[in-house]
């Protein structure tokens, strides 16, 4: 097992039944389940996905040590996932039980992109590169798209 260096950033999330949590990610999102953690309470302590490089970690809530998933319409943070197929990634999410907040659609920084609120609240923006542009162009696409 090769050990992460230092410079990964992996999110942890806390949800109302991880088991279904691992579930949908692996299905809808094509995260792969590397381990879980049962305790002895029926609850997942730990779960780690993996999807390429990167990481989702998640477990049970643990509100006795603030663990808790977000509260409706209040989050601290959101995820982005770049993924091969968003048109179909997000349909899959939505059969699944995900909230399309934003469906998909082309954007001036070169992606197509969508929102979604997953089955246990945590908010995914969802993005397919159609186009690798630098700095300079998104900032005059910006420019042009949001003119006065």
């Amino acid at each position: 097992m090769t050990l992460p260096s230092h410079d990964h950033l992996r999110p942890y999330l806390a949800v109302d039944d991880a088991e279904r949590a691992v579930a949908f990610y692996t299905e809808v999102f094509g995260f792969s389940e590397q381990y879980s953690l049962p305790m002895p309470d029926g609850r997942v302590g730990h779960a780690e996905l993996a999807r390429g490089k990167a990481r989702l970690l998640l477990s049970d809530a643990f509100p006795e040590i603030g663990a808790t998933p977000p509260a409706e319409q209040h989050w601290a943070v959101s995820l982005l996932l770049y993924v091969e197929d968003l048109d179909a990634t997000v349909a899959a999410a939505e059969a699944a039980g995900a909230t399309i907040v934003s469906p998909p659609k082309d954007e001036f920084f070169g992606d197509r992109a969508a929102k979604l609120i997953d089955p246990f609240g945590h908010r995914w923006f969802l993005h397919q590169m159609l186009e690798a542009l630098g700095p300079e162009e998104i900032r005059r696409r910006f420019a042009e798209s949001s003119g006065p």
